[in-house]
């Protein structure tokens, strides 16, 4: 049985583009200036969002590059407020244990600053959820089961894309990530070979929304990259 076409096979590079440089610049610039709006936002208005810009936004995670080039991501889509509360109902389970009995006074005091407990309405406000698993490995049209390479990093990649993608399109998000979060699994029958490691909230910001100062102090260039020449 044909799995996938030659490997080995070349073609031209694609739909590659070079700027000026001072467009280059530009583009960068301008690109970093469009991100440094983003903020997470945690009161989310209720409006429906278009099918079609979460589609595409997906088919932009799915350009990330990945391990071997075997895209171990997942992303289910739940809109359905049903569907949401049950998401909301467990995974408030597992945040109040979490804030309640294992959080070491550290972690507690670092979000602190965020404002954030065990209360998640925005689980069930926004219009949108996207629970992201990372696939532990794939399997052939045959039901033969093969290895995934650099699961974490691939997921993390795509996971950004994601998130920008949104942003680009004019959409808030929170990422979530209730500890644990196996609930997720039976909640969107996936099988438990994959992992959940996001719940990404997505939607409108809630007129009036506030967010925290805190979250938009992000640390200067020389705090986060070093030029060896």
């Amino acid at each position: 049985m044909t799995r996938n076409p030659d490997p080995y096979i070349l073609e031209p590079l694609p739909a590659y583009r070079e700027y000026p440089q001072p467009e280059m610049v530009e583009r960068a610039r301008a690109f970093h200036a469009d991100l440094q709006r983003r903020r997470t936002v945690r009161d989310f208005d209720s409006r429906p969002v278009p099918r079609e810009v979460i589609e595409h936004c997906l088919l932009a995670a799915g350009t990330a590059p990945s391990g071997a080039n075997q895209q171990p991501w997942f992303f289910s889509v739940i809109t359905d407020p049903e569907h949401k509360r049950r998401v909301r109902e467990a995974a408030e389970v597992e945040e109040r244990s979490f804030y309640n009995e294992r959080a070491p006074q550290e972690w507690l005091d670092a979000l602190a600053p965020l404002g954030t407990d065990s209360n998640k309405p925005f689980l069930e406000e926004a219009p949108v959820l996207i629970a992201i698993f990372a696939q532990k490995y794939g399997v052939h049209p045959d039901g033969e089961k093969f290895s995934h390479y650099y699961v974490p990093e691939s997921v993390g990649i795509a996971s950004g894309f994601l998130i920008a993608a949104l942003h680009h399109a004019g959409l808030a998000t929170l990422t979530h990530t209730p500890n644990p979060m196996s609930f997720l699994n039976k909640l969107c029958g996936r099988p438990s070979s994959e992992k959940p490691i996001i719940l990404l909230v997505v939607g409108y910001p809630k007129a009036g929304c506030q967010v925290p100062v805190h979250g938009g102090i992000k640390k200067p260039l020389t705090a986060i990259a070093q030029w060896l020449g």
